[in-house]
């Protein structure tokens, strides 16, 4: 696309996408903001996260703990160089990762000189890593996702 493209595009954006005249079920899927909090409200599928609960059981608690809590000394590497599992749960570094760098990680692997996470590309479907993303946001406290939210989505 050229620029011109763009540009004529975000001008569609801005005239059909201002005003509150939408009804409330097409903004649904949209994240709102709290007014009273100020944060990003989350307007996640309950079932997609009791799915990706259930990928998580079945295939992450093993290393990452109960609900991504994590390994103690999480930070330390262990005696083989390697880092253990870090919690999942906005205590360490997954919100620091946008959904393409946190799904990339659970497809790939780490890097084998940094962790010991396998590559679950071809063991899980796109649906199960997808599930299991937005199970792990949702641990994620309020203020801690509305900071993901304005680095990693609500940022063009």
């Amino acid at each position: 696309m050229t620029n011109r493209h763009f540009l004529l595009l975000g001008i569609l954006t801005l005239i059909l996408g201002c005003g509150d005249s939408a009804p409330r079920h097409v903004l649904s899927g949209q994240p709102q903001i709290d007014s009273k909090k100020g944060l990003v409200e989350r307007n996640f599928d309950p079932a997609q996260i009791k799915r990706g609960e259930d990928v998580y059981v079945t295939n992450c608690v093993g290393c990452h703990g109960p609900n991504g809590a994590g390994t103690p000394d999480w930070r330390k590497p262990n005696p083989d160089g390697k880092y253990p599992p870090p919690p999942l749960d906005g205590t360490a570094h997954a919100w620091h990762h946008s959904t393409e760098v946190l799904k990339k990680t659970i497809l790939k692997g780490t890097p084998p000189e940094i962790g010991s996470m396998p590559a679950w590309e071809g063991k899980l479907t796109e649906q199960q890593i997808d599930d299991v993303i937005v199970w792990i946001k949702s641990l994620w406290p309020d203020e801690i996702y509305a900071i993901w939210y304005k680095n990693f989505e609500n940022n063009p």
